[in-house]
């Protein structure tokens, strides 16, 4: 009977482990000043191999693209549109019918922001993504951030 018991317990806790699982990304976030100004936002994903992200131009009717919203804020301005630095690849997956954009390992997006005046202030929003590999996507997801410019 304290057999049965001892294994029932740890198949317990082995499924809760498994169940809550760990994601395969980690985002973070950083401003860098770059003039007195100006600030050059940075929006990382660090990715487990073999997991991969897509690109903000990934084609209708393909997976998810990583698409950033911003609140809108009276103090600042942004410079531009989001860039990314990463090794992009582009192939074709048959799954979705078309030529997708991904990034495997880490990206780094970034954003140039102009102050309007010397005020601090934090800059945020959220992000959507998609992570996949070759054989499993997992839903898309949204990530909130909030970075302070000082």
């Amino acid at each position: 009977m304290k057999r049965i018991f001892t294994l029932a317990i740890i198949l317990i806790f082995a499924y809760t482990a498994q169940a809550q699982g760990t994601t395969p990304y980690n985002w973070t976030y950083s401003a860098k000043k770059v003039s007195d100004n100006v600030y050059e936002l940075h929006f990382h994903v660090d990715l487990n191999s073999p997991w991969h992200t897509y690109s903000q131009f990934t084609p209708d009717g393909g997976p998810v693209p990583t698409k950033f919203s911003f609140a809108k804020n009276p103090l600042y301005t942004l410079d531009g549109n989001v860039k990314e630095n990463g090794s992009l690849i582009q192939k074709h997956e048959a799954v979705f019918g078309v030529d997708v954009k991904y990034f495997n390992s880490k990206v780094d997006f970034v954003q140039l922001v102009k102050l309007k005046t010397k005020a601090k202030t934090n800059f945020s929003g959220s992000v959507e993504f998609m992570v996949c590999n070759d054989q499993q996507c997992l839903p898309p997801a949204t990530q909130k951030f909030s970075i302070a410019l000082n």
